[in-house]
């Protein structure tokens, strides 16, 4: 099996890893924050403005890999804080509100002022 890396300037970038690979048929994406690509900030303060721009990361990874929001089969979050999990539900159920990727969750163990929410996903290639 070999393995691709993708990558994009429409999300935000890391020197310690890949915004994704693929292989298997698969496309794995790295944990994304509410960054703005462009600038580093974290966009937003409410936790559903922070799970959109998180998906917004994620979703431009996916199309620079080739697939999309709808080919999600298992996502990942990291909250900050218990609190925040309905919020998230709320901004998740606008984003997939039929066909729901599986998914699991944590918290998140240390603190990145500002940051509310990562999400990670794998999706069909």
């Amino acid at each position: 099996m070999t393995k691709q890396i993708v990558s994009t300037d429409q999300a935000p970038q890391s020197p310690m890893y890949s915004q994704a690979v693929r292989a298997g048929g698969l496309l794995f994406v790295s944990g994304q924050g509410p960054y703005d690509p462009a600038s580093g900030a974290i966009v937003g303060s409410t936790i559903q403005e922070q799970v959109a721009q998180c998906l917004r990361n994620v979703s431009a990874i996916l199309e620079a890999g080739g697939t999309s929001l709808e080919r999600i089969v298992s996502a990942t979050f990291i909250l900050v804080s218990p609190e925040d999990f309905a919020g998230l539900n709320e901004e998740w159920l606008k984003w997939f509100p039929t066909d729901k990727p599986a998914r699991q969750g944590a918290q998140l163990p240390v603190r990145i002022e500002g940051l509310r929410v990562s999400i990670a996903v794998i999706a069909e290639a």
